[in-house]
């Protein structure tokens, strides 16, 4: 790493890193859709601070510049909190289209967000397709979730606002809610409030596949 001058803002230090700190990594499980290029984009024309952003959001700086250079991929719980604080959906942060009366996404043009190699090794756990992106003034977001079996009972619980539906399309889930934890099948569904810590992966040896549907309480 270089050494910090004295002409580096705050921003421009965290972003460089978070660039160096991905300069060796070998990772092909690039996403289809720059998230990350998208959020600093926003952040950019909207004259907003990694550390103002932080402060809106709770994550740290660094976590959010790592974001922004594509260094991890966050959860839907994380872009709920992005949107919010930008006051936007988080189709639009995904890089939606243009907004009309209705929308329609035709299964070859789902926009699909995958997280990226972990830079300890090894692969986070999940990746999730935007289904209703296009739609205006939308109080929903849809989303196809994919995820890999995680045997850590105790991964980061996410807590956000507004209400989450999950249909389980195929395979074994476990959700934990605060201190309450199931096992949802093929065929099965949830529906909670956002705000209690919660959190979702699966189990066995297979992936599964969930229709999520998120309400962002705006």
């Amino acid at each position: 790493m270089r050494d910090i001058t004295t002409d580096e803002s705050i921003d421009d230090i965290l972003e460089r890193v978070a660039v160096e700190a991905g300069e060796n990594s070998q990772d092909n499980d690039v996403a289809s859709v720059p998230v990350g290029e998208h959020i600093h984009a926003l952040r950019i024309s909207s004259g907003i601070t990694l550390q103002e952003l932080a402060a809106k959001t709770g994550f740290s700086a660094a976590l959010l510049s790592q974001v922004e250079n594509h260094m991890t991929s966050p959860p839907l719980g994380m872009l709920v909190k992005i949107a919010n604080a930008f006051e936007t959906s988080v189709s639009a942060l995904i890089g939606g289209r243009k907004e009309s009366a209705y929308s329609i996404v035709r299964k070859e043009d789902r926009s699909t967000v995958s997280r990226v190699e972990l830079k300890g090794g090894g692969k986070a756990e999940y990746s999730y397709e935007a289904l209703g992106t296009g739609k205006a003034g939308h109080r929903m977001e849809p989303f196809l979730v994919k995820l890999a079996p995680n045997p850590d009972p105790n991964s980061p619980r996410s807590v956000h606002e507004g209400e989450e539906f999950l249909y389980v399309l195929s395979g074994r889930v476990e959700i934990f809610l605060g201190d309450y934890s199931d096992q949802l099948e093929e065929g099965d569904c949830i529906y909670y409030n956002s705000t209690t810590p919660h959190h979702v992966h699966s189990i066995g040896d297979g992936e599964a596949t969930l229709l999520a549907v998120i309400h962002q309480g705006k």
